[in-house]
């Protein structure tokens, strides 16, 4: 079952109906749209007190009738198809509602890292790097953790010193999808590496392998890898947000994970998110640190990550700036 959230979104894109919903979903990314679509297939019956919960949240009109039934199969069919396009619509409701292979560099991005690291692990690095720069950064950083240390730190070379993709890459790039996914690649061809997507790549791995990617490209060449740990944003990088930018992204964090990445975070990191919030709750988080026992070092880094992720959207939308590494200066 999906989480509150979701199915509450699910609930809402139904009562919208298809041009409406459709419309919402043009606006989602990939795994928004997966999570979703999901959730919407899952619904049968709607109850009508979940959906007066649902509507009134979103502050519309309550429901009139004591629920809603929908053939959710070609519901999800009809507005996936008007959000996505034919092509597009037909990869994601394959894997949706018959668990079928999607198709091409898109396709991709519906299946999760290990499933990703195992087709592709026995490419050249350099497919595997043209691969790569076209995925979610996250994304690409779960899959370079599935590769064997050796080719994770040439995959990453690569990625670092790549420009640009030739015509001449992007078909060979195409011909392997076409060979592992058994279907025609939609291929974004403005994707490009760099020294900013491997900085991006690496926010999002494990402390180990980041640093054993970084070891080997320092040999290799020691002002790329410089270059690349100047436009790292790390966690610690906090310290570096002004007291404002602090504020806005405490208002995007759940308590459970704050408290987690905290676990990890250094004395002068802890005490100016204190200060950044009210007397009452900084009290609160206080003795929440401090009553909740060890943790695995695996989930500090990952809620750490999930932070990282809302600091990132909210500089992609003007409203903080990354003052620390990778950040313009102010003047």
């Amino acid at each position: 079952m999906a989480d509150e959230g979701i199915e509450k979104s699910a609930i809402l894109l139904i009562a919208l109906g298809e041009d409406q919903a459709s419309e919402v979903l043009k606006h989602l990314g990939p795994k928004d749209v997966q999570k979703l679509g999901h959730a919407m297939a899952a619904l049968k019956t709607v109850p009508r007190g979940k959906m007066e919960e649902v509507l009134a949240e979103f502050q519309t009109t309550a429901a009139e009738t004591s629920s809603v039934s929908v053939d959710t199969e070609a519901y999800v069919r009809s507005v996936l198809t008007k959000a996505l396009g034919d092509d597009n619509a037909s990869n994601l409701i394959s894997r949706i509602l018959q668990g079928g292979d999607t198709n091409g560099i898109e396709g991709l991005k519906w299946l999760d890292a290990p499933t990703v690291a195992d087709l592709i692990r026995n490419e050249h690095p350099q497919i595997i790097a043209t691969i790569l720069v076209h995925l979610e950064k996250d994304h690409a950083s779960d899959i370079l953790n599935g590769f064997p240390e050796r080719l994770r730190n040439d995959v990453v070379l690569r990625i670092a010193t790549l420009e640009g993709i030739q015509p001449e890459a992007l078909k060979e790039l195409n011909d392997v999808m076409l060979r592992l996914l058994s279907g025609s690649a939609n291929i974004k061809k403005s994707a490009k590496g760099g020294v900013r997507a491997v900085a991006e790549i690496l926010n999002f791995m494990g402390t180990a392998n980041e640093t054993t990617v970084l070891d080997s490209i320092r040999e290799y060449d020691p002002d790329l890898a410089q270059r690349i740990l100047d436009e790292m944003f790390v966690f610690e990088n906090l310290l570096d947000l002004d007291d404002r930018a602090v504020q806005l992204l405490l208002r995007e964090i759940q308590s459970d994970s704050l408290i987690l990445a905290m676990k990890g975070a250094s004395e002068p990191l802890r005490e100016k998110i204190f200060k950044n919030m009210s007397q009452r709750a900084a009290e609160m988080l206080r003795e929440d640190l401090e009553s909740r026992g060890p943790v695995r070092l695996s989930e500090v880094e990952n809620e750490q990550k999930e932070i990282l992720k809302i600091v990132r959207r909210l500089a992609d939308e003007g409203q903080i700036v990354l003052g620390g590494a990778g950040g313009e200066e102010m003047i």
